[in-house]
C-alpha cells in the first residue's frame, strides 16, 4: 500500500476510535450504574439469609423458611428470567431501547423495595417470580444494546466493563451489608428490611433519570438523512422523554460510515426469527452459557453458606467480609482477559475455555484441601477468578457469530436465547444442588461436597462445547469467510474486521506498521 493511503487509513482509524472513546463515555458509565444496582438487589437475598442470625433476624428466620423454600424462591426468579428473556429483548428492538432499559431498572427498583414486606414463604416467592418477570431481558438487552453503536467485534471488552458492576457489587454489597446488620432494630426494621429499602430507592431514582442519561437508538446525520436514509419516526417517539443524541456532527458522521448498517435496519418477521433459532450455532453457545452462569449465581448465592460450612467459626459480619474477596478476583480476571478477548478475536474462544479451567481447579479446592478452612476458602477466591471473563466472552461471541448472518434481529434473539436458556444452569445451580439437595447440605466434614463435583461436571460440559463450537466453525465457516459467502454490510467495521484480529497493535502506544 502506498505510504500516503497507509497515514490516511491510519488518520482515519484514529478518528474512529475517538468517535468510540466519547461512545464509552456516554454510554458505559449509565450501563454500569444499572447493572450495579440490579444486581445489588438481585442478590441481597443470598445476604440477608445470614444477616444478624444471632438476634433471629435473618430472613430465613423472620419467614421459617426451609432449605427447599429458599432454593424454590431463589429457581422462581430464574423460572421467570428464562420464559421471558427473549421475547423482552425482541420488544426492545420495536420499542425505545433507552426507554425500555430504564424500565427495566424502575421495575427492579419497585419490587426490591417491596421485598422489606416480606412476611410469609408465599409472598417470597411471588417477589421472586413477579422480580425475574420485571428484570427479564436486561442483561441480554444490554448486549444487544452495545451492537446498535459499536461492531461486535468491539464489544468484548466493554461488555466484560460494564460486567465489572456484577463483581464490583457483590463485593460492595457484601461489604454494606456489614453496616446494615448494624442499624438492626432501628425503626422497627431488621438490618435485612433497611436494605431492601434503601437500595430500592437509590435504584428507582437511577432508573428515572436514565430516560434522558441513556441516548436513544443511533439517527442518521444530517446529510443521509436529507436523502431519505432517517428511520420514520414512530408514534411512542412523541410520548417518551428525549436524550441528547449520543454523537453530534462531523464526530456522527464518523460513525455513520464506520458502522452504516446500524442505521439501516430493516423491518424483520417470524421467519428471520425462525431462521436464528434454526441456527445449530445457537446451541453449542447456550450450553457454555448454562454452565458458567450457572456456577457463577450458585457462588452468588450460596457462597455464605459455603463460607460458613467451611468456617464454621466466624461471625455473620465476618461472613459478609468474607464475601467480598471473591468478586474482587473475578472483576481483575475481568479487567485483564476481557480486553486481550477483543484484541486476539480470531481465539476467543481460549478466552472462554481456560477460565472455565481455573474454575474447575478452584472447586476441586474447595471440596478436597486439607490442612483447615482457609486453604478451601483460597479454592473459592480461584473460582471467583475463573468465573470473570466467562460470562462476557459468550455474549460478545455470541453478537460476533449472529450479526454478520442474521443482523440485528439475529443479535437480539441469539443474546436472549443464550441467555434465557442459558440460565437453566441457574436453576440448576440455585434448586437443585446446596440447600436444595438435602442430603448434602446436612452439616459434617463433607458438607456440599457432592454439589461442588456437581458444579465441576457442568463446568465440564460447558467447556466440552466451547471446543466443539470452536472447531465446527473453523470447518464450517473458515472457507465461507474467505470467499465471502458471510453476508456483512460493507461499512468500515467490516472492512477493519475482514482485515483480522488487531493483537498487541496499539495497545501500548501507536500501531506498528
Amino acid at each position: 500500500m502506498p505510504v500516503g493511503l497507509e497515514e490516511e487509513d491510519a488518520e482515519l482509524e484514529a478518528k474512529v476510535e475517538q468517535v468510540y472513546r466519547k461512545l464509552d463515555r456516554r454510554i458505559l458509565p449509565a450501563l454500569w450504574t444499572l447493572y450495579f444496582l440490579c444486581a445489588a438487589i438481585r442478590s441481597n437475598v443470598s445476604l440477608s439469609l445470614t444477616m444478624n442470625t444471632s438476634s433471629g433476624h435473618s430472613l430465613k428466620q423472620t419467614l421459617h423458611l426451609t432449605g427447599k423454600q429458599v432454593s424454590t424462591g431463589v429457581a422462581l426468579f430464574y423460572v421467570c428470567y428464562v420464559v421471558f428473556d427473549a421475547p423482552a429483548n425482541l420488544l426492545m428492538t420495536r420499542l425505545s431501547p433507552q426507554v425500555w432499559m430504564a424500565r427495566i431498572v424502575i421495575g427492579v427498583a419497585i419490587i426490591g423495595a417491596c421485598h422489606a414486606a416480606l412476611s410469609a414463604a408465599w409472598n417470597f416467592y411471588l417477589l421472586r417470580l413477579l422480580l425475574g418477570i420485571v428484570i427479564a431481558g436486561m442483561w441480554p438487552g444490554m448486549a444487544y444494546y452495545l451492537t446498535l453503536f459499536y461492531p461486535p467485534e468491539l464489544t468484548g471488552k466493554r461488555i466484560g466493563q460494564y460486567y465489572t458492576a456484577a463483581q464490583v457489587s457483590a463485593a460492595v454489597v457484601g461489604l454494606v451489608s456489614a453496616g446494615f446488620q448494624l442499624m438492626d432494630g432501628m425503626g422497627g426494621l431488621t438490618g435485612a428490611q433497611w436494605m431492601f429499602l434503601l437500595y430500592g430507592l437509590v435504584t428507582f431514582v437511577v432508573g428515572v433519570a436514565l430516560l434522558w442519561w441513556l441516548p436513544d437508538r443511533p439517527s442518521p446525520p444530517a446529510a443521509a438523512a436529507a436523502e431519505g436514509t432517517a428511520t420514520p419516526a414512530r408514534w411512542w417517539h412523541k410520548l417518551k422523554p428525549h436524550s441528547a443524541p449520543a454523537l453530534r456532527g462531523g464526530d456522527a458522521r464518523v460513525h455513520y460510515a464506520d458502522l452504516t448498517r446500524v442505521y439501516h435496519v430493516p423491518p424483520w418477521g417470524l421467519r428471520d426469527l425462525w431462521r436464528v433459532i434454526q441456527d445449530w450455532r445457537l446451541w453449542p453457545l447456550t450450553l457454555m452459557y448454562f454452565g458458567v452462569v450457572g456456577i457463577g449465581i450458585g457462588v452468588q448465592i450460596f457462597a455464605t453458606l459455603i463460607i460458613s460450612s467451611i468456617l464454621p467459626h466466624v461471625s455473620s459480619i465476618q461472613l459478609s467480609l468474607l464475601y467480598a474477596p471473591i468478586w474482587i478476583c473475578d472483576l481483575i480476571a475481568i479487567l485483564i482477559f476481557t480486553p486481550l478477548s477483543d484484541r486476539f478475536n480470531n481465539y476467543r474462544p481460549l478466552f472462554f475455555i481456560l477460565p472455565v479451567c481455573v474454575q474447575i481447579a478452584g472447586l476441586l479446592v474447595t471440596t478436597f484441601a486439607g490442612g483447615g478452612g482457609w486453604q478451601r476458602y483460597a479454592g473459592l477466591l480461584i473460582v471467583g477468578f475463573g468465573l470473570g471473563p466467562t460470562v462476557p466472552t459468550v455474549m460478545a461471541w455470541t453478537s460476533e457469530t449472529f450479526q454478520p448472518r442474521h443482523g440485528e434481529v439475529g443479535v437480539a434473539a441469539a443474546t436472549a436465547l443464550v441467555s434465557g436458556l442459558g440460565n437453566l444452569g441457574s436453576v440448576t445451580t440455585t434448586y437443585a444442588l446446596y440447600t436444595g439437595w438435602e442430603r448434602d447440605a446436612q452439616p459434617g466434614p463433607h458438607q456440599y461436597r457432592l454439589s461442588n463435583l456437581a458444579m465441576v461436571g457442568i463446568l465440564g460440559m460447558s467447556m466440552i462445547s466451547a471446543v466443539g463450537m470452536w472447531v465446527a466453525v473453523s470447518i464450517v465457516d473458515g472457507g465461507k469467510k474467505k470467499g465471502g459467502e458471510i453476508r456483512r454490510a460493507m461499512d468500515g467495521a467490516a472492512r477493519r474486521a475482514q482485515r483480522g484480529q488487531r493483537g498487541f497493535d496499539g495497545m501500548f502506544g501507536r500501531r506498528r506498521k
